[in-house]
């Protein structure tokens, strides 16, 4: 089965958080009309296992964690000559070498960060494109460290690091909305302005006049609360508006002017008033009394 669709109808943030939730498993892959810094070919691919994000990469086939290592210098030929014939295919690469013995965590976490967590940035500076996600794919086990990332983690990731909002601009919630939390205290490490925002999430207060409270601008607020409703910690919902009561019926109605109450009604309109109403009388259905 395959999900297929705009960027600019449904963008990243949305995406990864119906990934997580769903714990979905398969690739997702993003075109972009001109190349760009996460997508050199015109595309790129997000393996995600169970709602986790495993290996990004711009190659379907032969993903670069190899070449990474190699760039490093971190195996020798002879090494990689070994690992070629040795890799089983069953287990990550990183797991594998990590096991080893022929690399450590910290250079594993170190290929993760070049491999998932930079990429993961550069994707939500994209601002159109069009995606596919495909279940029915095999995980490249060559192209993946071991290690992974929460797609609602990658959401908290990346909209920390967007700099132009522009393509999300018709995404933020209303200024006159409120924020519910969802969930208890949330369990991701939010900054100190989330963590400001977080505190008007009873339902009652709107992103303005938080934004009035911490002495931010309202288009802050609203970034930031985008940023909470993309891990699923708080949702969007309307304020009740209480507006001024109408003037009383004594203020606001006007008596007709004398002329009028007193001028006579004709014969003529009452004789074509009973007419009609005798007229309508006749297709009136009967009921039982």
């Amino acid at each position: 089965m395959c999900i297929t669709g705009s960027l600019t109808d449904f963008s990243l943030p949305e995406i990864f958080r119906l990934l997580g939730k769903g714990h979905h498993t398969g690739v997702l892959t993003v075109n972009t009309d001109v190349p760009t810094a996460v997508t050199p070919n015109g595309v790129c691919y997000v393996w995600v296992y169970r709602g986790r994000i495993v290996a990004i990469d711009s190659q379907l086939e032969h993903p670069g964690l190899v070449k990474l290592i190699a760039q490093r210098q971190w195996l020798d030929r002879s090494q990689l000559a070994q690992l070629r014939e040795s890799f089983s295919q069953k287990q990550p690469l990183g797991s594998e070498l990590q096991k080893q013995g022929w690399l450590t965590l910290q250079q594993i976490k170190w290929l993760f960060q070049i491999q998932v967590l930079r990429p993961t940035c550069a994707l939500f500076q994209l601002k159109a494109g069009r995606f596919k996600f495909s279940h029915e794919v095999k995980l490249p086990m060559s192209g993946m460290t071991g290690l992974s990332l929460n797609t609602l983690s990658a959401n908290l990731l990346g909209l920390r690091s967007l700099n132009d909002w522009n393509a999300l601009g018709d995404k933020l919630p209303d200024a006159n909305a409120g924020l519910l939390s969802i969930k208890g205290y949330p369990r991701y490490p939010l900054n100190a302005l989330e963590s400001q925002v977080w505190e008007y999430t009873s339902g009652t207060v709107s992103l303005r006049e938080i934004a009035k409270q911490l002495r931010l601008s309202v288009k802050t607020v609203q970034q930031i609360a985008f940023r909470l409703m993309a891990v699923g910690l708080v949702e969007e919902i309307p304020l009740v508006i209480h507006a001024p009561c109408p003037e009383s019926v004594d203020a606001i109605a006007t008596p007709l002017h004398p002329e009028v109450t007193d001028q006579p009604v004709s014969h003529s309109f009452l004789h074509n008033l009973m007419g009609f109403l005798a007229d309508k009388s006749k297709h009136l259905p009967l009921r039982a009394a």
